[in-house]
């Protein structure tokens, strides 16, 4: 740990004589803060969004996990009876911890989104709803299909299979997305921070030869085009992460925003991730930068 301060301390530490090797300013400084600010700025809402869907893939896992719902169906004059039915069923079959069937209300509010506040569901041949709600080993949903289908023929159970698949299965693909994208990012950024290490190398081709004329290896001479560029891509990527955070900070909660954004921020511990960007951004350009320094020096006669 102790060797690995001193070398941390080393790096940090001004060598004047070797910075000036690398111009301060001008459009590679210009390009190297803004490509590292830019990359994390759009990182960070990656992140957020990665985080965001294994959230919003667990809860629409456990949500509708442990409910299924039955549908009955039947003429008015017998649709109580089957109602009555499939009650006694339900209470007989092991792995259901309670059952209770949607009063008009809350059917109203299911087809408020659809058919509007005012459906008069009370004169309506609506079917009844039954909600049900697992206990801890689950219940046999074939078993409980073949029983309705006996003893209430107008009842049809819909465990939410066909729907938590889908969800859970997009909510996947998002997070995959974002990871992807962390990626590409990384790598653009990466291959700016080369680009724009090049561009200072061929500028100041001629001093360095000079340097090699005194006696300068090119391990000292790449030194300094690493420390440089490291430090401007970790204050860049810095300022960026900033800015993100406050910008995710600010997202109007789900409750706010109607539930369109519910969840596109940072929890608890998640948090220490934007704020480890910036080392990350400085660890892409330490590698980038060094590999580009080293490869343009052997060109360089």
């Amino acid at each position: 740990m102790k060797r690995y301060l001193v070398l941390a301390r080393a790096f940090l530490a001004s060598d004047l004589q070797s910075d000036r090797v690398v111009p301060p300013s001008g459009f590679t400084a210009r390009l190297t803060v803004f490509a590292a600010a830019a990359m994390a700025f759009l990182a960070v809402f990656a992140l957020a969004l990665s985080f965001a869907a294994g959230r919003l893939s667990d809860r629409w896992s456990d949500a509708l996990a442990q409910s299924a719902t039955i549908r009955v169906s039947a003429p008015q004059d017998q649709i109580d009876r089957q109602v009555t039915a499939v009650m006694g069923v339900l209470e007989t079959t092991p792995g259901i911890a309670s059952a209770r069937q949607l009063p008009p209300e809350e059917t109203q509010a299911l087809l408020a989104p659809w058919f509007g506040p005012d459906l008069p569901v009370e004169t309506l041949p609506i079917p009844a709803l039954i909600e049900l709600v697992e206990g801890g080993s689950g219940f046999d949903a074939e078993g409980l299909r073949l029983r309705l289908q006996a003893e209430a023929p107008g009842a049809v159970l819909d465990d939410h299979d066909r729907w938590r698949r889908p969800l859970v299965a997009a909510a996947g693909r998002m997070k995959t997305l974002a990871t992807g994208s962390l990626l590409l990012i990384g790598a653009a950024m990466a291959a700016m921070i080369t680009l724009a290490a090049q561009a200072a190398l061929a500028a100041n081709g001629q001093v360095i030869r000079v340097l090699r004329l005194v006696g300068a290896r090119d391990v000292y001479i790449a030194r300094a085009f690493v420390r440089r560029f490291t430090l401007r891509a970790a204050g860049g990527a810095a300022v960026g992460a900033a800015l993100a955070m406050i910008a995710v900070a600010l997202i109007p909660a789900g409750d706010d925003a109607g539930g369109f954004l519910t969840g596109l921020s940072f929890e608890g511990g998640e948090w220490i991730w934007p704020v480890l960007l910036p080392l990350m951004a400085a660890g892409v350009a330490f590698a980038a930068t060094r590999a580009a320094a080293l490869r343009a020096l052997k060109g360089l006669m």
